[in-house]
């Protein structure tokens, strides 16, 4: 069967049409951003001239991707990408996708690794801990704007890792990668192979090394409550970076009971948090010996982040 031929104009509304008719909230949008991406339409050159052909390859490749998007896998794991920051990052189905909610945790960390540099004595760099890194965005994104930091990335999944692991190759940022349960394994050799770019190491991870700042997007959606997501989330997130547990507070209570023993006395402990979770989560941190304990909104004015500082005594 001979193919269709198709105009830019009449190929997106084509894309369009689809979308909606499968209740793609952002259709229009969505499909704009797959022609984009298949044939590297930019908006000038569309409004320029819409009745372009579309080469015959192109058209089916953006079909299919059409197609591929009606059954509501996300945007992201077709172009494998997402930005954060102002930084592009490789993602798939073995990670979080990046979200705009989570750059609020980002920009705290910043200011508190800022003024800590300032305040060194002495020290070469300041050590930085994300726990729960994911596709290492949160870590990276601070590295590309804190360079003479030192990072580490803890991950319980190894394709998580492997995917951190090509996302800091990508923006050129020296990070150490640990695969581990939380802080189960801080003091035992790794034994994971999580890709030659990841550079885990093979020595036992100190016990005794504490750090400056520990950041941490964990788990917090309530078990119960993860049925009730959308399905680009509940089929296609990886639900160990989904299930909180029975109230959402399980890796939350495991991180500030551990952070204790690897954190620096001043140090700080930042938490990305679902917007109806700050009390308990201050309330956590306060009684693990943190102060200044702070809540902080995101641009849509809901609870984000919970951050304090460590107090030994």
């Amino acid at each position: 069967m001979k193919q269709r031929i198709f105009t830019l104009r009449q190929i997106i509304e084509e894309g369009t049409a689809v979308l909606e008719a499968a209740g793609i909230e952002e259709a229009a949008l969505d499909a704009w951003y797959l022609l984009e991406y298949t044939a590297g339409i930019s908006r000038a050159s569309y409004y320029g001239d819409p009745g372009r052909i579309l080469e015959e390859r192109q058209a089916k490749q953006y079909l299919e991707y059409i197609q591929m998007r009606s059954k509501r896998i996300p945007l992201q794991h077709i172009t494998g990408e997402q930005e954060f920051m102002g930084y592009p990052f490789y993602v798939n189905e073995h990670v979080l996708i990046p979200r705009q909610d989570t750059e609020t945790l980002v920009e705290e960390a910043i200011k508190i690794v800022r003024a800590k540099m300032r305040d060194m004595e002495g020290r070469k760099s300041l050590r930085i801990l994300d726990m729960c890194t994911g596709s290492g965005c949160i870590l990276l994104s601070i590295m590309k704007m804190c360079p003479l930091a030192e990072g580490v990335g803890c991950d319980i999944s190894e394709e998580a890792l492997k995917t951190a692991g090509k996302n800091a190759k990508r923006l050129g940022v020296n990070v150490k990668w640990i695969r581990s349960d939380l802080f189960e394994r801080w003091d035992q050799p790794d034994q994971g192979n999580c890709a030659e770019e990841t550079s885990v190491g093979k020595e036992p991870v100190r016990s005794d090394r504490r750090y400056d700042v520990i950041v941490s997007n964990p788990p917090y959606i309530p078990t119960e409550d993860i049925e009730g997501l959308q399905e680009e989330v509940r089929f296609h997130d990886p639900r160990i970076a989904l299930d909180g547990g029975e109230d959402g507070l399980h890796f939350y209570r495991r991180i500030i009971e551990d952070s204790i023993f690897h954190i620096e006395d001043g140090g700080h402990l930042l938490f990305e948090i679902g917007c109806s979770q700050g009390k308990d989560v201050a309330e956590l941190m306060t009684g693990y010996g943190y102060q200044d304990v702070m809540i902080k909104k995101d641009l849509s004015g809901l609870d984000r982040v919970v951050l304090g500082r460590y107090n030994k005594e």
